[in-house]
């Protein structure tokens, strides 16, 4: 039993392709991965764990589609996402997962282009919040709900101390979510806490050293 416990515990913390490419933002493996997992899903229509990952490639190509400031492909890549993200809901629509990569799909569409934004990003609560009510003690939802909210504005009902506080909660979940951190340092920066968020990114990063993106942004975050 030990010996399988230590062997969970190895495989969990060992990051996957995906993540690897994500972190380096290499976006040719990127788009080799979901391309992969894209052609898998569609040999595999009844299977909603396939749709899933295909799903979250299309939303890591995204990301760092975005990171890059490439929104013309951030959007193409997150709308087939979509599709994939919805057909997993159908075919489970029980787990709070789907949900999350579905609203975050949703809201990296909304975010490559402001003529969708309104419907997508209204699309991306929705999920989101089934989400949460699925799973409330999910870190993964709240980062997603914060990073809606950091996007959202406060007169649409989003806001950067709504963000907080989503990214608060999933430290308290998940001490160890990089994730959590480098956003929670983004929103503590547009605050002007610049001490504050440099702390956060340098959190993100002694857990996620390999993170490209998290050295950018503690690079020019200003000491004071």
């Amino acid at each position: 039993m030990l010996a399988l416990l230590i062997a969970g515990f190895l495989a969990a913390a060992v990051p996957s392709p995906l993540d690897i490419a994500r972190d380096q933002q290499d976006r040719a493996t990127l788009e080799k991965l979901a391309n992969e997992y894209s052609a898998a899903a569609a040999k595999a229509p009844n299977d909603a764990a396939a749709q899933y990952q295909a799903a979250l490639a299309s939303s890591y190509q995204a990301e760092v589609a975005l990171e890059v400031r490439d929104k013309k492909q951030a959007e193409q890549v997150a709308e087939r996402g979509v599709k994939l993200a919805e057909r997993a809901v159908a075919l489970k629509p029980d787990v709070a997962e789907y949900y999350r990569i579905l609203g975050t799909l949703c809201g990296q569409v909304a975010s490559g282009n402001v003529l969708t934004g309104l419907s997508y990003g209204k699309r991306a609560q929705e999920a989101i919040n089934k989400a949460v009510d699925k799973d409330p003690k999910s870190p993964a939802v709240y980062v997603a709900r914060g990073v809606g909210n950091y996007y959202l504005p406060a007169a649409l009902g989003g806001g950067i101390p709504l963000a907080i506080t989503d990214f608060r909660k999933a430290i308290q979940l998940d001490a160890k979510n990089a994730e959590a951190y480098l956003w929670l340092g983004l929103s503590l920066r547009k605050q002007n806490q610049n001490p504050e968020a440099r702390e956060a990114f340098g959190k993100a990063l002694e857990l996620n050293p390999n993170r490209i993106w998290v050295k950018q942004q503690l690079d020019k975050t200003p000491a004071k």
